[in-house]
């Protein structure tokens, strides 16, 4: 399975389960296994990158099992192929993902006027406070 150019996915590492679906379907529902449950062993993976499975890890959530298999299920759809599909779109969407690295921050120090305005806003603040503790003479 194809992830991205310079990243591929062993089908081999990838394991499908036809289950029946819920939901609207009429009789259908009952007789077919339409919705499908992908498991992506991610523990046994060595294609992703390090930093990218840790980000995977995180980012898949509840979906991670404790043994290190990405569990998705997929039942939106009537038809076997498109749940079949749309599981697998949503694995290789999670992975992508996780295979995005953060922008580095460059430090930099707030403006004059920014400063300016922060120091403005924190007197207008005191004066505020500094009303509330008068007493009020009321003759």
């Amino acid at each position: 399975m194809r992830i991205t150019p310079a990243l591929d996915i062993d089908e081999a590492e990838i394991e499908e389960r036809f289950i029946r679906a819920s939901g609207p379907g009429g009789q259908n529902v009952n007789k077919v296994s339409t919705a499908v449950e992908l498991r992506f062993n991610l523990a046994a993976n060595r294609s992703i990158p390090d930093y990218a499975r840790s980000k995977l890890k995180r980012l898949a959530g509840r979906r991670l099992t404790t043994e290190g298999i990405v569990v998705i299920q997929a039942d939106r759809f009537r038809s076997q192929e498109q749940n079949r599909s749309d599981a697998r779109e949503r694995l290789q969407e999670l992975i992508v993902a996780a295979l995005e690295r953060p922008k580095p921050r460059i430090k930099t120090k707030p403006s004059r006027g920014a400063r300016e305005e922060r120091i403005k806003a924190k007197a207008a603040r005191g004066k505020v406070k500094k009303m509330r503790s008068r007493k009020v003479d009321f003759d």
